[in-house]
């Protein structure tokens, strides 16, 4: 399958759709090649603006779907040529769904997780949940085999400590990782998570260091494809409730979260630094 692909602020974003990533995941399944998709939205190209290493990461990925509406948004600024088109426009960064923005499809990580588990049911692919806060993980295995009784899911644990490298630390969750000896930059212990052979792998670490440790480890892990899904165990799980169907379709998942969750306030304020930042990228096109 052949993508496009749109750079925003130096991250690669595909232009893909959630069929088309199932698709192109099944084709995948397929073959003995292994792969890794990321799932990219503001937070990411923000942190990529000040981490060579996740930017590098996420534009070698084997597919990095636009999981933000605002990209709609952040492209027509970035292709319009003239500074009085793009401050006329920039009040569209709060309506993403506006005629007037180019079309761009949003492929959101829970979303295609949440198909690729019905798939993986559907087509007999095995899977396995690495990562999330305390046992969300087995706590979506539970409600994943309810739903799904014949579903293989091989593997399910919060995987336990892991530093902004990508490194493990410490296989117990409840380990503060100041106490651990060492710079935290320098642990390295590949071997302390251990992986049957999995089809697919989704790994909760957090953005950042999901995506460093599925570039450290896919090689050594007898997984096929591996997926970073940051907060997909809490919605799926039904630990966090997502925002309704009409929040999302306009747009406003993000607020529906920060209602949800205040103290993601400052996690947020990189929406304001975002839209400074295209609005003061010149076209290049």
């Amino acid at each position: 399958m052949n993508m496009n692909s749109k750079n925003i602020l130096g991250v690669k974003i595909d232009e893909i759709t959630e069929y088309q990533a199932t698709e192109l995941v099944s084709e995948w399944l397929k073959s003995s090649e292994k792969k890794y998709i990321v799932t990219p939205n503001i937070e990411f190209i923000m942190h990529a603006q000040h981490d060579e290493k996740f930017k590098k990461t996420i534009n070698a990925a084997d597919l990095s779907i636009p999981d933000s509406a605002r990209f709609n948004w952040a492209i027509t600024e970035l292709e319009s040529k003239h500074m009085i088109k793009k401050l006329i426009l920039w009040p569209l960064f709060f309506f993403p769904k506006s005629g007037l923005l180019k079309k761009f499809p949003v492929t959101a990580g829970t979303d295609l997780m949440d198909a690729l588990i019905k798939e993986a049911n559907e087509k007999k692919w095995s899977i396995g949940l690495l990562g999330g806060k305390d046992e969300v993980a087995k706590t979506l295995k539970l409600k994943l085999e309810r739903k799904y009784p014949a579903l293989e899911i091989t593997y399910a644990n919060p995987g336990g400590v892991i530093d902004n490298n990508g490194n493990v630390l410490w296989t117990e969750p409840s380990v503060n990782p100041t106490e651990v000896e060492g710079s935290l930059d320098d642990a390295r212990d590949d071997n302390k998570i251990k992986l049957p052979k999995t089809d697919l792998l989704f790994v909760a670490f957090g953005h950042g260091k999901q995506e460093k440790w599925i570039v450290r480890n896919r090689e050594k892990q007898p997984v096929k494809v591996m997926m970073g899904v940051g907060g997909a165990f809490d919605y799926l799980s039904g630990s966090i409730p997502r925002a309704p169907k009409a929040w999302q379709k306009y747009g406003f998942e993000w607020l529906y979260r920060l209602i949800q969750q205040p103290w993601r306030a400052k996690r947020f304020l990189s929406l304001i630094t975002f839209t400074f930042l295209i609005l003061n990228t010149k076209s290049k096109s």
